[in-house]
């Protein structure tokens, strides 16, 4: 099996760089989304698209082009023209971050690959990044495009994809930057406390339940994704109260069957169904993700000394707290508006999470295979 090599640490510290811009580009695409400025520019100009308006003219030019939107006409008529370059700021700021990490991305791997700092596994692994990322941008016109026809909005299950896509790309980049940190292989020699007491660390973490953490990064990321639903159909409008929504634990509109059709699911701004059954799920899937986690740290910490894992654990579970707390806090506060700040927040943190858990799940990985190295 192919092993990691030694990398210089401009090359580390690059990977890690390129991990913050991933997560502030779902940080701002949040922004972007809750502020309703998505569609303030109607074109994909890859060059030209680099520079914004400048001179009263053009700003003309881009706010008439966004007249002719469904938005414009059913939200937000009547605008001024600098209500309408704010939206126009947060959509150029969110694609000029991406073409920015395009450069930051290619200069440096041209010259480290020129060095022959670039492996062939890194240069696989960083091959997958690039062609997650062209998917993530490509998509993200596609959904984009959804919402210039017809409906005000961009569709939610693009918007919910977009977002998947690039949950992708960070995850990925991610996994490959703690794997140039920390090669598997490094563990047996790095080893302060010598090879027989990482013989016995890595033999506690073969009873570490491997099937709880799987279950834990399944159900993160179906969190996230519900999370991105919520916020597309603008579901937490619909229920601002917690812990019941309006009174029940399961609103009456998902107990009349007859609401149980294809075209509620289709045209889900038209009825309140899909809004309820989004809630429903996000909510219910948080309480048993929390008790998954819960149930997991305990596992974990009582059958493994490894200070990274145990380290990991602490932060996994504080992400989880205050995670919840800013769900709570999101939700009671969306009424007639979903509070920026607020939502912004948790979706960042929901990534941060995400990020602790493929930690966690590289350092288990890590402990076991050393365990069987040393069999």
């Amino acid at each position: 099996m192919e092993t990691p090599s030694s990398y210089p640490g401009i090359v580390k510290y690059w990977l890690l760089a390129g991990v913050f811009l991933v997560f502030m580009q779902v940080v701002i695409g949040g922004i972007t989304r809750l502020t309703g400025s998505g569609l303030s520019i109607t074109k994909w100009e890859i060059v030209t698209g680099t520079f914004p308006p400048v001179t009263a003219a053009q700003w003309e030019e881009a706010f008439e082009l966004y007249k002719t939107t469904p938005q414009y006409h059913q939200i937000n008529k009547g605008m001024s023209i600098g209500e309408f370059k704010f939206i126009f700021f947060w959509e150029y700021f969110h694609r000029l971050w991406a073409r920015m990490m395009g450069f930051v991305f290619l200069i440096p791997f041209l010259i480290f690959w020129r060095k022959g700092w670039i492996d062939k596994l890194l240069m696989r692994r960083l091959g997958v990044v690039v062609l997650l990322a062209a998917l993530a941008a490509s998509f993200g016109w596609i959904m984009v495009a959804s919402g210039l026809v017809n409906r005000p909005w961009v569709n939610a299950y693009k918007l919910t994809l977009h977002l998947g896509i690039a949950l992708a790309v960070f995850g990925y980049l991610w996994w490959t930057a703690i794997g140039v940190w920390q090669p598997k292989r490094a563990a047996l020699t790095e080893s302060s406390a010598g090879t027989a007491s990482l013989a016995s660390s890595a033999s506690s973490a073969s009873s570490v339940p491997r099937s709880w953490g799987a279950a834990v990064f399944f159900l993160v990321i179906v969190q996230i994704l519900l999370g991105g639903v919520m916020s597309g159909m603008k579901a937490g409008l619909s229920y601002p109260t917690w812990p019941d929504m309006h009174g029940a634990f399961i609103p009456s509109i998902l107990t009349d069957f007859t609401q149980w059709n294809v075209d509620n699911f289709v045209e889900y701004d038209k009825t309140p169904f899909m809004p309820a059954l989004v809630q429903v799920l996000h909510r219910n899937t948080a309480y048993v993700l929390t008790i998954i986690i819960l149930w997991f740290s305990f596992l974990t910490i009582k059958t493994t000394k490894s200070k990274q894992i145990r380290l990991g654990i602490i932060m996994l579970i504080t992400l989880l707290i205050t995670q919840v707390l800013l769900g709570i806090f999101t939700l009671i506060n969306s009424i007639g508006v979903i509070p920026v700040g607020l939502g912004v927040f948790h979706q960042a943190v929901a990534i941060l999470l995400l990020a602790v858990v493929i930690y966690l799940r590289y350092q288990i990985a890590n402990l076991l295979s050393n365990r069987i190295l040393l069999q």
